[in-house]
């Protein structure tokens, strides 16, 4: 696959070398005490982020390029690569780099080295224990819910009906692999418009990530695909970055140092979500397990880099897990994040799952954030089978696509802004708890909160703009309307579309018919039930 964020290749390139081989037992994470002799002012910032990211970070008020943004210092991981190791990957944002060795280190040596601050074993020789089941997920066929019930439930035929699926969006999946994405049918739309912009995997240290599993293309189905009557995603129109953090072999801290790689990428090709239905509590090595106390938002390495991949701007999204009905019974790192939006999982009947990991965090955060549908939520993995599956692996994407949705539809909003208007729309806001969180969000009142935040209302019962136009304008409204029948004339009286939006509720219209009409006058005629609305608008040449 051709990649298109070139600046971010330059930037990662040289740190993730030497794939991982089956002789490399034994991983370690270091971290380093500072960044060497390098400052924010010795990079431009195109040298290490993409437009998308500069734009990101410009939007959400924040420094383009800070201290933590500065690569792991080159010198540093030289040093420690002399000494016997090999580097599998860094992450600038903890300072830390992660190497590998086919024997035991002698971790005396290394922390001997004036630079180095601490070193952490994240992975040894073992039998796999916890991981046994690891992203296995069952599908059946059969429910009683209908096919968009993901979408109804969250009321999000309010974005949908007026034209906002994602597009303009870039999500960044993590998960642990992507088998048969690249062939099956309900992601044909997805793969013939070049939607997926770049791969990686960070296990390996490839491109490709079409293996391993198909964990990874569930979840993108949910997101984008699109069978008729069958899958409804999310966000068929966004763009993607699918990320292999995952190792589905077993259950190791290392992979948390895969997961803020990957993130750190997002983050450097200009990713607007990330959606992550992943998470770690208990490894095969039980030496290296979380405690429930350590779920305070502050303690899990990978949670660390999730708060930090918010603080870049990025809505982060994470399954609240599916530990509930096992002796774990809790969220899962990193949804524990306070930055993080932890999604649990619902039926068709807005039942929370007998599955969905509960609340609170340990320092008494609320959590899950929100919930959303994860039962019986249609799903295609193979080329010639659909299914249902269950998790809030598939909540997360549900929730996730449909914010992305929001996104398009306000593009000033920031990431802090939709968490704000996600809360207050769901329908436990006034008495969250620990099993729901805040709800299950209404995304259309979602809609109205933001829109009231950055839509002036105008004086008349609605303005079009711009106009004259190119192509592309808005209807923007004073006050919404349950429904709006939408017409377009000619000049000469000819009808050229007409629209008829029944779950309408927002005070804003996007209307893209006259792009390719040539010049002239046009007459835009809007019903609601109380008015009839009338605009003259004037196309010019493209």
């Amino acid at each position: 696959m051709v990649r298109v964020f070139s600046c971010v290749l330059l930037y990662l390139l040289p740190l993730l070398v030497n794939g991982q081989s089956s002789v490399y037992n034994y991983y370690y994470r270091i971290y380093f005490k500072d960044k060497g002799n390098v400052s924010p002012d010795d990079f431009l910032p195109g040298q290490l982020f993409s437009e998308r990211a500069i734009e990101r970070r410009q939007k959400a008020g924040i420094d383009i390029l800070d201290y933590s943004d500065l690569p792991v210092f080159q010198e540093y991981l030289t040093e420690v690569s002399s000494k016997g190791l090999t580097l599998h990957c860094t992450s600038r944002w903890m300072n830390t780099a992660l190497f590998k060795s086919r024997t035991p280190i002698n971790a005396a040596i290394l922390l001997q080295l004036p630079f180095v601050y601490a070193l952490k074993p994240v992975k040894v020789p073992g039998k796999k224990d916890s991981g046994s089941d690891k992203l296995n997920f069952a599908q059946d066929a059969s429910s009683a819910a209908t096919f968009d019930q993901p979408v109804i439930m969250l009321n999000g035929y309010a974005l949908h009906n007026q034209g906002f699926y994602g597009k303009g969006i870039l999500i960044a999946v993590l998960d642990g692999g992507f088998d048969n994405a690249e062939e099956i049918s309900s992601l044909a739309d997805l793969r013939n418009r070049n939607g997926i912009k770049a791969t990686h995997d960070f296990v390996k240290n490839t491109e490709f990530v079409y293996n391993s599993s198909t964990h990874g293309t569930a979840v993108l189905s949910v997101l984008s695909g699109r069978l008729p009557f069958i899958i409804e995603g999310t966000a068929p129109e966004a763009d993607y970055l699918l990320l292999k953090t995952e190792d589905v072999d077993s259950e190791f801290p290392c992979e948390e140092d895969y997961w803020a790689s990957g993130a750190e990428y997002a983050d450097s090709a200009g990713a607007d979500i990330i959606s992550s239905s992943l998470g770690y509590s208990t490894f095969d090595d039980p030496s290296m397990n979380y405690k429930y106390s350590d779920l305070n938002g502050n303690k899990a390495f990978v949670t660390l880099a999730a708060d930090i991949a918010a603080s870049k701007g990025i809505l982060v999204f994470n399954s609240a897990g599916n530990e509930r009905n096992k002796s774990w019974g809790k969220i899962i790192c990193p949804a524990d994040g306070d930055s993080v939006i932890a999604v649990g999982a619902v039926d068709s009947n807005n039942r929370i799952a007998d599955f969905s990991s509960a609340g609170p965090t340990y320092d008494t955060q609320i959590k899950p954030d929100n919930a959303a549908m994860g039962v019986a939520v249609p799903v295609q993995t193979t080329i010639s089978t659909t299914g249902r599956a269950n998790g809030t692996s598939f909540s997360c994407p549900v929730l996730s696509g449909m914010t992305a949705c929001l996104m398009q539809a306000l593009p000033k909003a920031k990431n802090n802004d939709i968490i704000k208007a996600l809360r207050e729309s769901s329908d436990r806001f006034y008495a969250p708890d620990s099993l729901y969180g805040y709800g299950i969000p209404d995304m259309g009142a979602a809609l109205l909160r933001l829109q009231d935040m950055f839509i002036l209302k105008p004086v008349e019962l609605s303005v079009a703009l711009p106009n004259p136009t190119t192509g592309e304008f808005e209807i923007i409204f004073r006050e919404p309307y349950e429904s709006i029948v939408l017409e377009i004339f000619s000049v000469s009286g000819k009808i050229i579309c007409k629209k008829e939006i029944n779950t309408f509720a927002g005070r804003l219209m996007k209307i893209d018919e006259l792009v390719n009409r040539e010049q002239g006058l046009y007459i835009i005629r809007i019903t609601t039930p109380t008015a009839k609305i009338v605009h003259k608008v004037i196309k010019l040449r493209n």
